[in-house]
């Protein structure tokens, strides 16, 4: 049976299964992957570990093409079929209490964490991927009913939190290289000079080279989507050679972060109308 397609009662199962994980995670509650696979594997007719996983992670895709938040560890792959799809849209329309932990989870205020070793704060960068001709991008759906990355976009307090972490970065990282003077420089240009230059932070690299640091910041994964604005895009291929993009991500409870040098649109596939940014 495992080889075979995913019937839909095991689809409708394994979505309740993980929008009651992802339930769990935005009201910030412990739970066991472990726990809730074995006992999701009783309704799934012996799909393997493996195949499980799988499945998560083409939800977690779901998700994301519906601008909802998605569960740590599971990397969105986005060659899903319409049923799970569609099963997916019916079950979290009908979960007011996910509706409410989830703006709750993105509008949430926000500080900077204390952290004064950044050691283990960078990762590595999600590479850009390409979808299947088959699979329909989020696109070419009905409206979602909120977009709920669009709303911790425009999370003041979370966007400014981030900027303020990225700056103590720098100052942690280039005295780390040895460049205490070049540290002392590091300036937070979105509130010192104003919110319109298309970059937040101004650094420098260990030779003294000017680096334009845009900061994108958000509580969830990595692949989490992001928005540019048409001001950012045009300076980061104006000033591509010192162009930088942080990206903060599971900000609220592991802040880690990875960087793009250059233009956005070298990166990062670029929704033309709302400028959404993605990794796929």
């Amino acid at each position: 049976m495992s080889t075979l397609d995913w019937t839909r009662l095991e689809v409708e199962a394994i979505v309740a299964d993980h929008l009651k994980m992802l339930s769990l995670e935005l009201a910030g509650q412990s739970y066991s992957k472990t726990a809730h696979r074995k006992l999701l594997q009783q309704k799934l007719n012996g799909r393997s570990d493996g195949s499980i996983e799988f499945k998560h992670c083409n939800i977690s895709a779901v998700l994301m093409d519906l601008q909802y938040p998605s569960i740590r560890g599971y990397q969105p792959r986005f060659n899903y079929q319409s049923l799970l799809r569609e099963v997916v849209e019916a079950q979290v329309a009908r979960q007011t209490s996910l509706d409410a932990l989830a703006l709750a989870a993105v509008e949430q205020p926000a500080v900077s964490p204390e952290l004064t070793d950044f050691t283990k704060v960078i990762a590595d960068a999600p590479a850009r991927r390409h979808i299947a001709s088959d699979a329909a991008p989020y696109r070419d759906y009905a409206p979602v009913k909120r977009d709920y990355i669009a709303r911790e976009a425009r999370n003041t307090t979370l966007g400014l939190a981030g900027e303020e972490f990225v700056v103590r970065f720098e100052h942690w990282r280039l005295n780390q290289l040895g460049q205490t003077k070049l540290a002392d420089r590091v300036e937070h240009v979105s509130q010192t000079r104003g919110d319109g230059l298309g970059y937040d932070v101004l650094s420098f690299d260990a030779n003294g080279k000017e680096r334009f640091i845009e900061v994108k910041t958000t509580a969830f994964s990595k692949e989490t989507p992001f928005f540019v604005t048409r001001n950012e895009l045009n300076f980061s291929k104006d000033a591509s050679d010192h162009f930088v993009l942080c990206r903060l991500f599971e900000f609220r409870q592991k802040p880690r972060l990875f960087a793009l040098n250059g233009a956005l649109d070298q990166h990062c596939a670029l929704d033309p109308v709302t400028y959404r940014a993605s990794f796929a």
